[in-house]
Parts: C-alpha cells; sequence; structure tokens
C-alpha cells in the first residue's frame, strides 16, 4: 500500500487505459487503481492520493462483478463514487470453492506472475501445473519461486521437478528471509510494473514480500513442525510498493485452485499431449483402448510421462463437466 501521491505511470497506467476514457469523464472523473480489497471497501490509490471507496459500481446490478486488486476504476470527482472499471489487459480468477457455479476474482492488471511453492512435504507438481494453466489462460509471464532452500540439503531436486513441466519455465530457489537470495527477483519488478504472487497457504508469499520490501510489516507464522508447512497469514488481497518503482501483489494463500474456463491454458501447459493426439487414428480417440492412439504409443515409449497424462486427463474432464450444458444452465 502507499499513501503518498503516485503519479498514473508509477502505479502502472499505459497507454491503453487512455484510450478507454471519453472526454466527457475526463471532465467529471479521474482515474485510481485499486490497492487492496476488504470486505464492504476497496482502497485505492490516485494521482492525488489515497482513500477507500465502496466497492459497488455506480449502477450496476449487485451480482455484477466488482474491483478486484490490480484493476483500474474511473471515480466520480464529486461524490468518489466509483463510475466505471476500465477493460482489464487480463484477470486471473478461479471458481468459487463454496460454489464452482461461480467464479472468484483474484487479481488484475498484472505484468509478470510469481508462482511460489515451498521446498518441502507440501511441494506438488500438479498444484504448480494449475497455476501455470491460470497464467498460460491470463496471459501473463510465469515464474516459479521455490522457498525455503535453507531448511532442505538439495532444493534443486525440486527444481528439477518443476522444470519437467515445461521446458522454457524459469524457476528460481529461494531463501524467502535473505535480502540476496531475494535479490534477483526484485530486478524482475521494474518501475510501474505489476507481480503478482499466488501459490498455497503458508509457501511463504509474505516473508518472501517483506523481505523484497525491506520490512517485516506483514505478519507471517512460523512453520508446523509435523509437516514443514507455514500457516494461513493473508487475508486481503494487497499491493505493495517495492523501492524500485514496482509493485507487489499479494494474495491470500489458495489451498483449493479450481481453474475457470481455461481451455487454452490446459492447451498451451499440456501441449505435448495435444500434438500427439493430433496424429491418433481417430479424431473422436479418448486415449484408451482405441487402436492407432498416438498418446498411449508415447506414453509406451517414453516420449510422453504417464503421470502427466493423468493430470492432464483430469483437468480436461473438470473443464467438460464445469462447461457441460446443464451445469451452465445451473450456473445461470
Amino acid at each position: 500500500m502507499t499513501s503518498s501521491c503516485e503519479t498514473l505511470e508509477e502505479l502502472g497506467w499505459k497507454a491503453r487505459f487512455s484510450e478507454q476514457i471519453t472526454p466527457e469523464e475526463a471532465i467529471h472523473c479521474h482515474p485510481v487503481r485499486v490497492m487492496a480489497v476488504h470486505r464492504g471497501q476497496i482502497a485505492v490509490t490516485g494521482a492525488d492520493g489515497s482513500l477507500s471507496i465502496s466497492p459497488y459500481i455506480r449502477g450496476a446490478a449487485p451480482t455484477d462483478d466488482h474491483p478486484t486488486v490490480g484493476d483500474w476504476v474511473l471515480v466520480d470527482n464529486a461524490t468518489q463514487e466509483p463510475v466505471r472499471v476500465l477493460t482489464r489487459m487480463n484477470l486471473f480468477k478461479r471458481r468459487s470453492p463454496g460454489d464452482p457455479r461461480k467464479e472468484q476474482m483474484i487479481a488484475a492488471n498484472v505484468d509478470r506472475l510469481f508462482i511460489v511453492a515451498s521446498c518441502n512435504q507440501d511441494f506438488s507438481v500438479s498444484r504448480l501445473e494449475r497455476y501455470l494453466v491460470l497464467a498460460r489462460e491470463a496471459g501473463v509471464t510465469p515464474l516459479v519461486v521455490l522457498t525455503k532452500i535453507d531448511l532442505i540439503d538439495h532444493p534443486e531436486e525440486y527444481a528439477n521437478q518443476a522444470r519437467t513441466i515445461a521446458p522454457d519455465l524459469q524457476v528460481e530457489t529461494v531463501n524467502g528471509r535473505d535480502p540476496a537470495s531475494v535479490e534477483r527477483l526484485a530486478s524482475l519488478c521494474g518501475k510501474g510494473e505489476t507481480v503478482a504472487l499466488l501459490g498455497s497457504s503458508g509457501v511463504g508469499k509474505s516473508t518472501l514480500v517483506n523481505t523484497l520490501r525491506g520490512s517485516d510489516s506483514i505478519a507471517t507464522q512460523a512453520i508446523r513442525k509435523h509437516d514443514g508447512t507455514g500457516r494461513h497469514t493473508t487475508t486481503a488481497r494487497e499491493m505493495h510498493r517495492l523501492h524500485g518503482g514496482g509493485w507487489l501483489l499479494d494474495t491470500p494463500g489458495m489451498r483449493e485452485l479450481q481453474l475457470p474456463d481455461a481451455d487454452d491454458g490446459i492447451a498451451e501447459v499440456f501441449d505435448d499431449f495435444i500434438l500427439a493426439a493430433e496424429n491418433c487414428r481417430f479424431s473422436d480417440c479418448a486415449h484408451g483402448n482405441e487402436p492407432g492412439c498416438s498418446v498411449r504409443a508415447g506414453i509406451t515409449d517414453g516420449t510422453l510421462s504417464a503421470e502427466r497424462f493423468e493430470r492432464w486427463r483430469q483437468l480436461t474432464a473438470e473443464e467438460a463437466i464445469a462447461n457441460a450444458p446443464r451445469y451452465k444452465k445451473r450456473s445461470k
């Protein structure tokens, strides 16, 4: 968060947002960026400073989407009432854990994503794949950050597992409490750029944010001895300023990540299976016992991973169920 006045460019303003504002809106409104989302209000910052405003857009239905952290919102100069949310560069969202028929917004207008995981029993390749699908669907460059390397002897073993997900995936191993260890991450968040942190509860996101900011203002909790995981600390989605002028967008940990409509993201992360499936004898091949199945042939000869195949099949099955006509009808 910030209490001082920032220029719009320092807050992450880009030309694409200026192009959306009509001449009349430019007279009666001013843009602010959502710095944090709390229950019943949002904290925003603009060229004139910071304030808290209602999350309800003027004239919008109660069921409409509200602003999320990272959004740019036009605010009425006289009433400080939010008028509308500017069209986003991108949006991270997931299916609501309480009701998978609904979607929950996570963050908007992100330049880069740090997928944070810890080098302990909580490490999960399948969970990393889900976050990577989310990044690909949003069109944002991801980087996997593996924390808590100070607690293990061979962090590269975890890094190598993460790299099996995609050959071009950048993976960094860090001690989140050591400024020297995380310094290279800070260099990836330049002036006016926004980096979002996503990961499960207790992987060390708050510790990482504190170290990158040179502050201990965000509460953290010690890890549990029996399983090596931390406890959930962050309760609000919030943006934090770095000394170099970039922004870290912290989010609460997510134990469950049910993906929204993510066909394109799944196809990108599992493109090896998509390419293999194109050579199957039958166009509707289910990759079971059908003759001429190129996917099964690839698993047999070792060019494709059986474990990755099961994770791909699970994600595509979830996507098919979520997009089934009956499911969509119930959602409406």
